[in-house]
């Protein structure tokens, strides 16, 4: 029983994702957003949780890939569509959920180009599952951290609009190029490290320690706007340190 609670974590994470693609599906980001913050709270605390209690798994890693598919990879995939309809590059089927015919509408082609992200997520995802280098580091951008990136762009709009911001999230070429930065980052050959603490030592966790306390101040003093530049700071610090473990 003891090893089937990873497990349960792990499916809260899908759950939470499977919530969010309806939501981002409505044109509700700011809902959709919310849970997949709370997924992603999910998939950082599933694994932690197997390791305490000895639990690790086959079964385990797998279903955690599965569930970040829908999470982080789906949903940002839907937000970017959302972005491409909202800047105007052509008619905006907010609710797609009641908008199915638009996939037959060549005019649409244009924002489907952000399930792009959908596609890379898969792959990053699968080549995670087989790569014996990313044990205690990554090598590419983790889905969470793209996914985070993402749904923070629709949340900069609502909640801290400003000309800029309008002119820079929609404009739809920003958006496609983000796009493609976002499918390319995901599978680059880039050493990141990841936030697992082995020790409290702050020789041994120099990074992690000083990336945490950056992101906090850009947080507390930018909100959402933060967010961009919290993932820009995550990768800068990796190239600079290397993918120090």
């Amino acid at each position: 029983m003891k090893k089937q609670i990873p497990n349960a974590i792990t499916l809260c994470n899908l759950l939470c994702g499977c919530i969010a693609t309806i939501y981002a599906l409505q044109g509700e980001l700011p809902f959709a957003a919310g849970f997949v913050v709370l997924g992603i709270f999910f998939d950082f605390f599933d694994g932690m949780l197997a390791r305490v209690l000895h639990v690790e798994s086959g079964i385990g890693l797998q279903l955690d890939s599965l569930a970040d598919m829908i999470t982080s990879g789906l949903v940002p995939g839907i937000f970017m569509v959302q972005l491409l309809f909202m800047s105007g590059i052509s008619p905006t089927p907010i609710n797609l959920w009641s908008e199915v015919h638009f996939y037959l509408d060549t005019d649409t082609f244009i924002p489907l180009l952000g399930l792009l992200i959908v596609l890379a997520s898969a792959y990053r995802l699968a080549k995670f599952n087989m790569d014996v280098r990313q044990t205690s580091s990554f090598i590419g951008l983790p889905t969470p951290a793209n996914a985070l990136l993402i749904i923070s762009l629709p949340l900069i709009l609502i909640y801290q609009p400003s000309e800029i911001a309008f002119q820079l999230i929609l404009n739809p070429w920003i958006l496609i190029a983000l796009t493609v930065l976002s499918c390319y980052l995901l599978n680059a050959e880039i050493p990141l490290f990841s936030l697992k603490f082995k020790t409290k030592s702050f020789k041994s966790n120099s990074i992690r320690y000083v990336f945490l306390l950056l992101s906090v101040v850009l947080l507390v003093s930018f909100w959402f706007v933060a967010i961009p530049m919290v993932i820009f700071l995550y990768v800068v610090l990796s190239v600079l340190f290397k993918g120090k473990k």
